[in-house]
């Protein structure tokens, strides 16, 4: 049964009168916490959208790259989508939902946090609309504002970067401390680790560009201090 074909089941609900951010809220556990994962991220994506004040064919396109969508899918994903835009409820409602739903995993939300990027520089313009939305939601997820800096000098071409910046440490943390920083994004950015945590599978090949970013950032560092 494909990712879509699980989303589709699970917002059967809907048509019952449940909220999409009722449904989130049943959607704690494996299996069904990859489908709460690709429900966020397009819900809060489609939020985004309205941010800049439209939606447009790259955005569109930057959602099959995250998820990749069959024909017979379609349908599933942009009745999630159409249904975020046009809820009554705001993105901050949402994203406190979301938040709550992976409480236990800090993790997942930086996971989340990518996806949202990714959308937001699909058109190659970041909009200030869509930075504000992006920090809120970090805030709402509890991310720190190193952890926020760090998404936005990987994926937005003019926001200030440097390697210390990509690992989200300063260049005065000692080089043993950097270390463990890069390892423990290594690790996390595995494909089984991410797998394990509730990222559909669909949207795992993200993490590809991350760990080239994160190792770029570490063989910078390392070899300016060795």
């Amino acid at each position: 049964m494909s990712l879509w074909t699980r989303i589709t089941d699970a917002l059967s609900a809907l048509a019952k009168g449940e909220s999409l951010a009722e449904v989130f809220e049943r959607l704690r556990t494996p299996p069904e916490k990859s489908v709460a994962f690709a429900i966020a991220v397009i819900a809060l994506g489609a939020k985004m959208a309205k941010a800049d004040g439209q939606v447009t064919r790259d955005e569109v396109t930057a959602f099959r790259e995250v998820f990749q969508i069959a024909k017979d899918d379609e349908e599933g994903a942009a009745r999630v989508f159409n249904m975020a835009r046009t809820d009554v409820a705001g993105y901050k409602e949402y994203a406190r939902k979301i938040k709550r739903m992976f409480a236990d995993d800090d993790t997942t939300l930086c996971d989340l946090m990518e996806g949202l990027f990714h959308i937001a520089m699909a058109d190659g313009f970041y909009h200030p609309g869509e930075n504000e939305f992006l920090e809120e939601v970090a805030r709402i997820f509890g991310q720190s504002d190193a952890q926020f800096r760090a998404l936005r000098a990987r994926f937005v071409p003019d926001a200030p970067k440097d390697p210390y910046t990509v690992l989200g440490v300063t260049s005065d943390t000692p080089l043993p401390e950097i270390r463990k920083v890069w390892r423990k994004l290594v690790r996390d950015t595995h494909p089984d680790a991410m797998m394990a945590r509730g990222v559909p599978e669909e949207a795992v090949r993200l993490a590809e560009k991350k760990l080239i970013d994160i190792n770029r950032a570490w063989d910078e560092i390392n070899g300016a201090r060795g």
